[in-house]
C-alpha cells in the first residue's frame, strides 16, 4: 500500500552555482560517497542536482525534518553485470531507517535529469502484511 509520494524538480544551474561559490557547501548537503560518486563524472552537477531532489522529495513523504547527510542516494557497483552500477537507492541514517522498519516502510527512488533540470520521485510504500 502507498503511504506517500513525494516529487521534486529542480535547476541544474542552482546547483551548478552553488558549486562554483561556494563549493565546500556541498560537504554540507551531500554524503560522502554521494561527493565521490559525482566527482568522477565529467559533469557532476547534473547529477549532484538529482540527489538534491531525492533528499527533498523523500522530506515530503517522511513526518518530520531530518538533516541533509541523513538520506543520501546510492549506486552500487555490479560486477559482471550489464551496467556498471545498480539502479540508484536511498541510504538512511540509523534512526530513519530504524523507523522504516519499525513501520513496515520501504523508499522507492527514481531519479532523472535533462540539460536544465533534475527530478526525483520518492514513493513510501507500507510492506507490512498486517495493515489492511
Amino acid at each position: 500500500m502507498i503511504v506517500a509520494v513525494g516529487h521534486d524538480l529542480i535547476e541544474i544551474s542552482r546547483i551548478r552555482r552553488m558549486l562554483e561559490r561556494e563549493g565546500k557547501r556541498a560537504e554540507k548537503l551531500f554524503a560522502p560517497t554521494e561527493l565521490d560518486y559525482c566527482a568522477r563524472l565529467q559533469d557532476p552537477a547534473p547529477s549532484l542536482a538529482a540527489r538534491f531532489a531525492a533528499k527533498e522529495a523523500f522530506q515530503k513523504v517522511w513526518p518530520r525534518p531530518h538533516g541533509w547527510r541523513d538520506v543520501w542516494v546510492q549506486r552500487d557497483r555490479t560486477p559482471g553485470g550489464p551496467f556498471p552500477f545498480a539502479p540508484p537507492v536511498l541510504g538512511f541514517a540509523p534512526d530513519i531507517t530504524a523507523e522504516l522498519t519499525e513501520r513496515g516502510w520501504v523508499a522507492h527512488l527514481t531519479l532523472t535529469h535533462t540539460k536544465e533540470h533534475a527530478s526525483a520521485v520518492v514513493i513510501l510504500e507500507s510492506v507490512n502484511r498486517e495493515a489492511p
